[in-house]
């Protein structure tokens, strides 16, 4: 028999999130990350109950293949796009149903995200349900379709990468402290003060920004502070913005807005108290999200 009303009810409640935040960490859209859930709870929905004995390793399975589905087939679009390719941004927010919410941890941090992009779809998803979800190495090797030992050396390389390029996850680092780095950049950059903006970033600070083409924003990273500082406060200038403390993806960020609609995010990384790196998204088509949470038009 198929799934009835109360059971699929259930199986909604209680596992989307977490079918969520696996395709959020495995695509870095949000967009792309629902319109898996939804296939995956519709393909349940067609199921027969009793025959599935854990109901949300079923679901995983079925959302990490899609993901990599989609992963393969993105690779050439993502090549082909105009300017850098961002993960879309995520916030923290009130909505009516928790399950619609990311959880924002350590492994959705901007710079984490960005790393796992340069990643094979295979390494991408045995790092994250391994590393991230903590599957074991015989329940990641079903589901991708590798050896136990392939996904062994998949996680290997992964973790070599991301700590390379990241460096360790910073659970001890004080809260409050990225926070005041955060107001720091805003007041220095909304007054254009070039020597108090100087001072937050780091010297080879590097600066992304992905507009798909938009707004003449570099299509090239920018690299160290003259560079990143000179071009910031022209964008603040020429166009007229203002910014806001906002946390995005769990850490520092800042809200940029012009004219009372949402204009772009900036996830700011930090290192030894200045930033080591600014990921500003103003594509429209990845605030979406963002804007929803806020209210606000995007």
């Amino acid at each position: 028999m198929k799934q009835d009303d109360a059971a699929f009810a259930d199986a909604w409640r209680e596992h989307r999130r977490y079918v969520l935040d696996v395709a959020y960490r495995m695509l870095g859209s949000i967009s792309d990350a629902e319109d898996v859930v939804q296939e995956t709870f519709a393909r349940l929905l067609k199921q027969d109950a009793d025959q599935i004995q854990d109901v949300r390793g079923w679901l995983v399975v079925v959302a990490t293949r899609l993901c990599l589905d989609q992963l393969r087939s993105a690779r050439s679009r993502r090549e082909s796009y105009v300017g850098p390719w961002l993960p879309e941004p995520v916030i923290e927010g009130e909505t009516d149903d928790p399950s619609d919410r990311i959880t924002l941890d350590a492994s959705v941090r901007m710079a984490l995200l960005v790393v796992l992009e340069r990643l094979t779809p295979a390494e991408r998803a045995t790092f994250v349900l391994h590393d991230v979800f903590g599957f074991s190495f015989d329940d990641v090797a079903k589901i991708v379709g590798r050896s136990v030992e392939a996904c062994r050396q998949l996680a290997s390389r992964a973790r070599r990468r991301i700590e390379d390029e990241t460096g360790p996850a910073r659970f001890d680092v004080d809260p409050n402290e990225l926070g005041r780095i955060a107001d720091r950049f805003i007041a220095a950059a909304t007054v254009g003060d070039m020597d108090a903006l100087m001072e937050v970033l780091d010297p080879n600070v590097v600066g992304w920004t992905d507009s798909a083409g938009l707004f003449g924003a570099p299509l090239e990273p920018l690299v160290g502070r003259d560079r990143v500082a000179t071009q910031f406060l022209r964008f603040v200038h020429n166009y007229r913005v203002t910014l806001s403390p906002l946390p995005v993806n769990g850490e520092p960020g800042v809200l940029v807005s012009r004219s009372g609609r949402l204009f772009s995010v900036i996830a700011l990384e930090t290192s030894g108290g200045v930033i080591t790196r600014l990921h500003g998204i103003a594509n429209p088509e990845k605030l979406k999200y963002v804007a929803a949470v806020l209210g606000v038009d995007g």
